[in-house]
């Protein structure tokens, strides 16, 4: 897969330790074999996407095995329907599920996310693929060029998606249900509000090929309670109090509930 210049949209190439375009426009590759093409207008922060520390939290936590179903369901739902490469993980964070997933597959990898914190850790554990720190706004690959795209509990850009995607290409998204992690809500939050949540969203230039719920229960302990936290967005919404019952808490079974839709584009 090739990928493209953020700056002018020319063709990259590789040239030992960079990646440059026709215009001169030059990239490193850094030591731990990511290539950074976020440009500073793309950016809306010093330090866009998640931190190191939730990163390490969530590697941590899901090298455990704890949602190993997740994985399993994807790459049984990909090989039923004899997923094609090359593939792209948007918001791919520390590469835990798409590494594996393309791996099932054979297929070639491109991950991406904006957090640098994200793909250097990707690129440190997994070898298997293309690391990129990079907008999914204005995702770097040609057009019509990506059998398989996934994004995966991150974020869903629908035309972006379907500019990359190839005619018989396949988009596997991954969104947490209501119920979702229940036990951990219930710790933090003095009253848990349900709201209505579309769990099969329709998305412009899609068509739903099918869904496939994924729950199950499971249990940590210690440390893994607090890297639960880490992992989700009730990091940034949990109160001094929820935190203080967190902290309490030694032992969590909670119950993880998530569903798979998968798209293909028309």
């Amino acid at each position: 897969m090739n990928l493209l210049c953020p700056l002018c949209g020319e063709m990259l190439c590789r040239r030992e330790n960079r990646y440059e375009c026709e215009n001169g426009h030059s990239f490193d590759i850094a030591r731990q074999g990511y290539v950074n093409l976020l440009t500073v207008q793309q950016k809306h922060s010093l330090n866009p996407g998640d931190t190191k520390e939730q990163v390490a939290a969530r590697r941590a936590f899901l090298n455990q095995g704890f949602y190993q179903s997740i994985v399993d369901t994807l790459i049984d739902t990909a090989k039923a329907l004899s997923c094609r490469g090359p593939m792209v993980d948007v918001g791919c964070g520390e590469g835990y599920y798409s590494s594996r997933l393309a791996a099932a597959l054979e297929l070639p990898l491109l991950g991406l996310d904006i957090s640098k914190d994200a793909v250097r850790y990707a690129a440190g554990a997994y070898k298997n693929a293309t690391w990129v720190c990079a907008t999914a706004a204005k995702l770097p690959v040609e057009s019509h060029s990506v059998g398989l795209l996934t994004s995966l509990f991150a974020v869903t850009l629908p035309e972006e998606f379907h500019r990359v995607l190839a005619s018989d290409g396949y988009y596997f998204q991954i969104l947490a249900a209501q119920d979702h992690l229940m036990g951990l809500k219930s710790i933090i939050y003095p009253e848990i509000l349900l709201r209505q949540k579309d769990s099969t969203p329709e998305l412009p230039g899609f068509t739903l090929v099918k869904s496939v719920p994924i729950r199950f229960s499971f249990t940590v302990e210690g440390d893994g309670v607090q890297q639960l936290l880490y992992m989700t967005p009730h990091l940034f919404r949990i109160t001094k109090a929820g935190a203080e019952a967190l902290a309490a808490t030694h032992t969590l079974t909670d119950t993880a509930s998530c569903i798979l839709n998968v798209y293909k584009p028309v």
